[in-house]
Formats: C-alpha cells, structure tokens, sequence
C-alpha cells in the first residue's frame, strides 16, 4: 500500500524552494547540556548543538566562555521542522528547563555565560517570544521578576565536539543538582 502524502509536503514538493523545510531557533538557558537534551527529545527537532552566542570575541573557546570576559552565553541552536514543532513549543521547552528570573545565573553556575535569553532571527519570532515571556509573566508562577533578555541572533560558535551530546556521551541523564 502506497503512503499518502501530506499537504504539507505536497506544497513542499511543488514549491520547494519558497517554503522552508527547517528554522533555526537560539536559546541561552544556564549550562548547555541539559537544555540541549531536552530540546532533542521534542519531535520536529531536526538538530540541537551547543556552543556560544552573544558576545564580541570571535571563535570563542570553552575556557574563554567560562572566563566571562567574550560577553557569549553558553547556548542552543535548534534546528526545527516547522511543520512537525512549533516555535511556541520550543518557548515552552525553554522556559520549563531554567529559572528565569536569575540574572547571570542557574543553580550552581553564576555569570554572564549563564544568563537567560531568547535570540530570535526574525521578527516572528520576536513577537512570539515576547508574548510567550508576557504570558509567563502575567501567569505568577514566578515570584520575581523574569529577566530573559530577548535580542537578535548574532553569529552562533559551535562548541567543542565533547561538548555535543555531552549527557548522552557520559550516560547521565541530568546535570541539574
């Protein structure tokens, strides 16, 4: 028996080049690598890497990141099929895996590399973001203040292959203490 095909990927078929097939989407939440494995598990999620974002020195490494003197915060860069994942449930997934309202920290981890924030690379995503952090706000499930900062996406650095995967690779299935 023959699959039928959806209409989305039908329309995708005929008007292949007009239609994405793929978002990019960046979020800075604490450490990388839990938010990174959450991310993986939403279908949809083409790809999720680590690595840096938002500051001003160029091909940063691990140790300069750490250091607090390049300005990036740790971060994810999804990959997400728009026709299986929606931005809004990657907000969701965000906002559920750190504290928002910890300026320069996650548990245990303090700086800037640490910080809450959402880098959208385009205005749709702006606006969803910025709804998404209202919304939470406006719910009272956080005492303080929510301090996300909601900025245009800058060159995104890949980090450091061990740092890919690292729960998976190590077998842990958290890193949250």
């Amino acid at each position: 028996m023959q699959k039928r095909q959806s209409t989305w990927g039908i329309l995708r078929n005929c008007y292949n080049n007009d239609m994405p097939t793929s978002e990019l989407a960046t979020f800075a939440a604490g450490c990388f690598w839990g938010v990174e494995d959450a991310f993986r598990q939403i279908p949809g999620v083409i790809d999720a890497a680590v690595g840096y974002t938002g500051g001003h020195t160029e091909n940063p490494m691990y140790e300069m990141v750490c250091s607090g003197t390049t300005g990036h915060a740790e971060a994810v860069q999804v990959t997400f099929d728009p026709s299986q994942a929606s931005y809004d449930q990657l907000l969701n997934i965000f906002w559920d895996n750190h504290n928002p309202t910890t300026r320069n920290r996650q548990g245990p981890d303090v700086g800037s590399q640490y910080r809450s924030a959402i880098f959208y690379h385009s205005e749709v995503q702006k606006t969803l973001a910025e709804a998404s952090r209202k919304k939470l706000e406006d719910s009272g499930q956080w005492q303080s203040p929510i301090v996300t900062e909601i900025v245009p996406a800058k060159t995104f650095y890949r980090a450091e292959e061990y740092h890919q995967q690292y729960l998976k690779k190590n077998g842990l299935s958290a890193c949250h203490l």
